[in-house]
């Protein structure tokens, strides 16, 4: 029998599920146990295909707009990535009974554009055009009260109508070094410009770049567990990318590998977005394993200890699972 290749796994740490994301599937879990199936839920919950399955397997039925749900006693979710205003009024206006999951940090996001809106300041979003989230950061105040911004080639040629009093916010997701780049140049430019006053990017975005960034100029190629439509999975593929790493790829599953890509390699970092569970990890080195010895070592960058309370409605179910 031939002996099998060598290879040394390099597992960052943290990966994996955040506390918002965790906190939006326990809700669409939690409200399946307390009012039985159906459970719609507006977006994908998290961007995982796996989770999202997962979900639909238990009696949650996914839309895009509020409009293709039924009239229903049912409950309807929000998304983890946050609505605009107009949602939550118009499931109002529908007599829905409806359960935000909005990630609490995005919240905090929502609240500072409202903050800088009231204040009088123009506002700038650093984020990416169409993402769900922006959407719905966006969706906070009246049209055209928030100016986009996705590169530093925006950032230099942005002419505000108020320069004395500009102000910026962000998504969470995002690349913590592209985006120091966009607010340097925006900084540079304005000068007076208010930013948060704590950092945007979510704890978890930073902390899995930032262990991604330290693994990555170490091993001959790097896998990020995660789906294609997950903009902070697709940043740790770019920060592995930039750190030197030949090779990164993301994958949603282990059957998604390009082992062809992977040929000769002797060390493998692994990782995976804050939307993705660990049993795709799992998955993923369990897939090594068959083609390879393995030894796994775990690289922790951080500690995190994180957690999210649910929602009123949901927290006596939360309690009877607990115990």
């Amino acid at each position: 029998m031939e002996k099998r290749p060598q290879l040394d796994i390099v597992l960052c740490a943290p990966r994996g599920f955040c506390a918002g994301v965790d906190r939006a599937i326990q809700i669409v879990e939690l409200a399946l146990q307390k009012y039985g199936a159906p459970v719609y839920v507006r977006h994908a919950i998290v961007h995982n295909k796996y989770v999202v399955d997962g979900l639909k397997a238990k009696g949650a039925v996914f839309v895009e707009e509020l409009e293709e749900i039924p009239e229903t006693d049912a409950p309807v979710v929000f998304s983890a990535h946050g609505v605009p205003k107009s949602v939550p009024a118009d499931a109002r206006s529908r007599n829905m009974f409806f359960l935000d999951a909005t990630c609490p940090l995005v919240s905090k996001v929502h609240v500072e554009a409202q903050r800088h809106h009231a204040e009088g300041h123009e506002i700038v979003l650093i984020g990416h055009r169409g993402h769900p989230e922006v959407v719905g950061t966006m969706g906070q105040l009246p049209e055209g009260s928030i100016t986009l911004i996705e590169t530093v080639a925006d950032a230099e040629v942005f002419e505000p109508q108020h320069p004395e009093t500009l102000a910026f916010v962000t998504q969470t997701t995002l690349s913590v070094d592209d985006t120091s780049e966009i607010v340097a140049a925006l900084r540079r430019r304005f000068p007076a410009i208010n930013g948060p006053h704590k950092e945007d990017i979510c704890y978890a975005t930073t902390n899995r770049q930032e262990a991604v960034k330290q693994v990555a100029p170490e091993v001959d190629a790097m896998i990020v567990v995660g789906s294609p439509n997950s903009s902070n999975s697709l940043r740790l593929v770019e920060v592995a990318e930039r750190a030197g790493c030949k090779v990164a790829m993301l994958v949603d599953r282990a059957n998604e590998i390009d082992w062809s890509r992977l040929e000769g390699i002797r060390s493998l970092g692994v990782s995976a977005g804050a939307s993705a569970p660990e049993s795709l990890v799992d998955e993923v080195i369990e897939a090594f394993a068959q083609r390879y010895e393995i030894k796994v070592e775990s690289r922790v960058t951080a500690r995190e200890n994180i957690a999210f309370n649910v929602p009123r409605e949901l927290r006596s179910v939360a309690v009877e699972v607990a115990g």
